[in-house]
């Protein structure tokens, strides 16, 4: 798929709520369908481990077609920082994903990050990829 077409697909509130369908992710605020751009904001509640989880994150900064930032404003984590890369070649696009958090609860949260989150954060986003690989183009 073309740069420009997969950067406005990452970017896609519809597209991330149907990738995440299995943890019933659902944009309940802020910008609730279409294409999220810089400065604005979405509102996620979506379930984890069990639990209802509410996240509220803003487009920090982006460069189109190349790159986007999303930031945790409200949530769960201490800090949450996603950015957004997009490469192409003559083998098509790329997409990498580079995710900055820190859990809270000091040492406890720490842990959690290790033992749990990262690999947890890691496959949840594997998952996205690979539905945005092969969805339709909005």
């Amino acid at each position: 798929m073309p740069k420009p077409e997969l950067f406005d697909l990452a970017r896609s509130i519809d597209a991330h709520k149907d990738s995440m369908a299995r943890s019933r992710e659902d944009a309940v605020a802020g910008v609730r369908t279409g294409l999220i751009s810089l400065g604005e904001e979405v509102t996620w509640r979506a379930w984890h481990f069990g639990v209802p989880i509410r996240m509220t994150n803003r487009i920090t900064q982006m460069e189109a077609p190349d790159f986007f930032v999303d930031e945790q404003v409200r949530g769960p984590f201490r800090r949450f920082r996603h950015v957004h890369e997009f490469g192409e070649d003559a083998d098509g696009t790329t997409m990498v994903d580079r995710i900055e958090f820190a859990a809270p609860l000091g040492l406890l949260g720490r842990v959690a990050e290790k033992l749990v989150l990262a690999r947890y954060l890691r496959t949840l986003i594997e998952a996205r990829n690979r539905h945005l690989a092969v969805a339709p183009q909005r």
